[in-house]
């Protein structure tokens, strides 16, 4: 009797900022790879996630929100996406079923007619909507002709997505093992440290200022006496006034950040952290390619 060849493949997953594309990538994977916020154009770079089992491993790109660009970084963001259309087997349409279709989805849906690479259309968050809301949703959808499937899932519960993944596999190709099976992500350490922390910020700041935040990691190191990580990072933002927003009064802002953050660094490096956070002021930075360059958002 043959055994089934290994299978492995590409998958894109793409969608309009906010519709919950990095929390569905964290979830099939099993690791929080991704970070999450309620605010749009959260994912600023491709994001790898890998899941592996014994007959297949899939490769996960979680794509920036696609969105008209106002700056370098914007521009930067949406070139991810499309460059991440081109490489792959399969692309993950999610759309949001909440808060319906809107003029983002259409557009999206019209610039896919470019692409000939399989696309499976998903609605996500149902389970915050009715039945009967779903089924309006699917209706509108049908008439998307270019998806070969339309599945309900919710990222957040896990609803729908072991109906997901056998649809995925149905698509993989026989094919490598690209990664070690232990292996969730090709991020850097430093680049997953700095977007926990640029996360926090997202979660506790007011809503103008998180988009012009950027992390950089200036040192990251293993005490030899202790099993402690010692990690040195800068926030920078736009402008003074930001700067003193981000600090807070007596420093309580700031610290509140490093709190929250070391918790999931702590958990996902596996060790304690001592983190350490400066805030300083580059103008405009998102328009800046050296600036862009360090903070890796520019090749």
């Amino acid at each position: 009797m043959m055994t089934q060849a290994f299978q492995s493949g590409f998958i894109a997953i793409i969608g309009r900022p906010n519709v919950g594309k990095s929390t569905l990538l964290n979830k099939l994977t099993g690791e929080k790879i991704a970070i999450v916020s309620n605010k749009p154009q959260t994912t600023r770079n491709k994001i790898m996630g890998i899941l592996t089992s014994t007959d297949y491993q899939m490769v996960f790109l979680d794509t920036p929100g696609l969105h008209k660009p106002t700056n370098k970084l914007g521009e930067f963001m949406v070139k991810e996406t499309y460059t991440a259309l081109k490489e792959v087997d399969l692309v993950l349409f999610m759309v949001d079923g909440y808060a319906g279709i809107g003029s983002g989805d259409q557009l999206i849906m019209s610039q896919l007619k470019d692409i000939n690479t399989p696309i499976v259309l998903l609605v996500n968050k149902i389970d915050r909507v009715s039945k009967d809301n779903i089924l309006k949703q699917l209706s509108l959808l049908n008439a998307f002709t270019q998806v070969a499937e339309i599945i309900p899932i919710s990222a957040f519960t896990g609803e729908g997505l072991e109906t997901l993944i056998k649809i995925m596999s149905s698509y993989l190709q026989p094919g490598p093992k690209y990664f070690p099976d232990d292996m969730m992500t090709d991020q850097p350490e430093r680049v997953i440290v700095a977007e926990f922390i640029r996360e926090k910020a997202l979660e506790l700041l007011e809503d103008e200022i998180p988009h012009g935040i950027g992390v950089e990691i200036m040192s990251m190191h293993m005490r030899e006496e202790k099993q402690i990580i010692d990690i040195q990072a800068v926030i920078y933002c736009e402008k003074n006034s930001h700067k003193g927003i981000i600090i807070g009064k007596q420093g309580k802002m700031l610290k509140e950040i490093g709190i929250r953050a070391r918790i999931d660094i702590e958990e996902i490096l596996g060790s304690k952290v001592y983190l350490e956070l400066w805030v300083k002021v580059k103008d405009d930075w998102r328009n800046s390619k050296g600036v862009l360059r360090t903070l890796g958002y520019e090749k």
